[in-house]
């Protein structure tokens, strides 16, 4: 079926040729109140924010998503190219590829030579245990200065390790480490869900911590369970072919998470909504549950398989749309977002 050269270049070309998105994207349950009268003009609205001390043209990071091969690479520039154009934020794949194989740090480091207000590291939170606190200081500032990080991401992401064959499913001390981490990194830390979602219980067990951020990362858009379903079945792995089937719709979605979050971060820390948002609409849902910003990944990856131009096009429609949302509502401002009105339509979301 694919004939890839990595584990990463897997991820990438099962995403872009099998389904697998969650079987139900819930940003289609949340719908936001038509203002009739919006009482102001499309071209005055300012899209601008301040997240992380950085300035954004529009309330939007670029997911994680990739490096680690040499596709990956030209992923990364024709996103890091329209990031730089419309002044957002972007993060990278996990970066452990580049720690193990000097010659793979380009992948990532390609994004350094582009004007991007806001760039985030990333690594898996398995790591942060497995290495212990001072090994994960050493390697954790080698991946910021790779890329010029404003910002450092623990990426949760275990489900995917228990379902994939390979998969390193260490949490034992992972709290602890991330506390650690963001009490000792001079640079910010954010936690971030890979699909699953971040409950109110887990926002309160990280409010004991420094943590500067959380990206809910949840159930609407891409599985990881399903991408390693079909990783499996391409090397006849019946059981984690199976387990991927199974766990394919686990988590919490992320409209939900949003809410939980927003209600158990009393300490007002910026939260990030990736998780099947695939438009500007979906974007705007994500800000007036609470968000201060959308993530968005699946969306931008086969655009920036193509060329810059088709990245750029696919980012500019979707401000474009979002744009179009907040005229809709009679909204000028981001910070205004949080005020609309909406409601829940259908059975599948849950609050």
């Amino acid at each position: 079926m694919f004939k890839t050269e990595s584990r990463k270049d897997d991820h990438v070309k099962i995403s872009l040729e099998e389904d697998v998105i969650s079987t139900f994207n819930y940003w289609d349950d949340i719908k936001l109140i038509h203002n009739a009268i919006p009482e102001i003009d499309k071209k005055d609205i300012d899209l601008t924010i301040d997240l992380f001390s950085k300035k954004l043209g529009a309330p939007i990071i670029i997911s994680s998503m990739t490096g680690g091969y040499q596709k990956g690479k030209e992923i990364n520039e024709n996103l890091a190219i329209a990031a730089e154009k419309f002044q957002l934020g972007m993060g990278v794949g996990s970066q452990r590829a580049a720690l193990e194989k000097s010659e793979l740090i380009s992948t990532y480091s390609v994004i350094k030579n582009y004007d991007i207000p806001l760039r985030l590291a990333n690594i898996g939170a398995s790591q942060i245990v497995m290495w212990g606190h001072k090994k994960t200081l050493e390697n954790v500032q080698k991946m910021i200065d790779m890329i010029d990080a404003h910002v450092f991401i623990v990426c949760l992401n275990f489900l995917q390790e228990a379902v994939m064959a390979e998969g390193e499913s260490n949490s034992k001390g992972v709290l602890k480490g991330i506390e650690k981490l963001a009490n000792d990194l001079s640079t910010p830390v954010i936690i971030k869900e890979s699909g699953a979602g971040i409950s109110y219980n887990v926002a309160k067990r990280l409010s004991i911590t420094k943590i500067a951020g959380i990206d809910v990362g949840g159930l609407s858009g891409t599985s990881f369970a399903a991408i390693e379903h079909y990783r499996s079945k391409k090397i006849n792995d019946k059981l984690h072919e199976r387990g991927g089937k199974t766990f394919w719709d686990w988590g919490i979605p992320t409209a939900s998470s949003i809410l939980q979050v927003g209600d158990a971060t009393d300490w007002e820390i910026p939260i990030i909504a990736t998780g099947g948002i695939r438009n500007g609409l979906d974007a705007a849902k994500a800000l007036v549950l609470g968000a201060d910003a959308a993530g968005i990944a699946r969306a931008l990856l086969k655009p920036a398989t193509l060329s810059k131009n088709k990245t750029i096009s696919e980012i500019d429609a979707i401000i474009k749309e979002l744009r179009t949302t907040m005229y809709l509502l009679g909204v000028d401002k981001i910070s205004k977002m949080s005020n609309v009105d909406w409601t829940i339509v259908g059975a599948n979301l849950w609050i």
